[in-house]
């Protein structure tokens, strides 16, 4: 009997920590061109933010850029925008407030963020981080799917 209610509750914890998030995705076709990592339009810049963590799969966490929300992320899922030279602002919700990643971007240049969840107290929290682009583009290739742009 005990092992049986033990089992049930190992069985419902680990679907809590590794359910799936659902989020709408883009065309499978702009999926495909983007993971040949083109060079951004001239004279702007292009951003992707994905996030590939094992750790709170099941939370979905909204990102910002400079305040305007790119929408929503789960585990395995990548957004990209054309985004114009200078500073800027990511932002990602957080367990008490957003955390923030500023960073300077030039010109035809890709930039590669990587959103990862942390423990939290009461939820899992999310932080940003500038990933070098080898890393990041292998990320991507192997699990990452594009979410549809808000």
């Amino acid at each position: 009997m005990f092992r049986n209610v033990f089992a049930g509750i190992m069985l419902l914890l680990t679907l809590g920590v590794s359910g799936c998030a659902s989020v709408p995705m883009g065309t499978s076709e702009d999926d495909l061109a983007l993971k040949q990592f083109p060079a951004p339009p001239e004279n702007m810049a292009g951003l992707y933010v994905y996030r590939d963590s094992f750790m709170g799969q099941a939370l979905k966490k909204t990102v910002s850029l400079d305040g305007n929300v790119m929408g929503e992320t789960a585990n395995g899922i990548y957004f990209y925008k054309v985004i114009s030279p200078g500073e800027h602002i990511l932002a990602t919700e957080s367990e008490f407030s957003d955390n923030l990643l500023s960073f300077e971007a030039d010109a035809d240049k890709n930039y590669f963020v990587e959103q990862y969840i942390k423990m939290g107290v009461f939820v899992g929290g999310a932080g940003l981080k500038m990933i070098d682009e080898k890393a990041a583009m292998d990320a991507l290739r192997k699990c990452c799917r594009l979410a549809a742009s808000q």
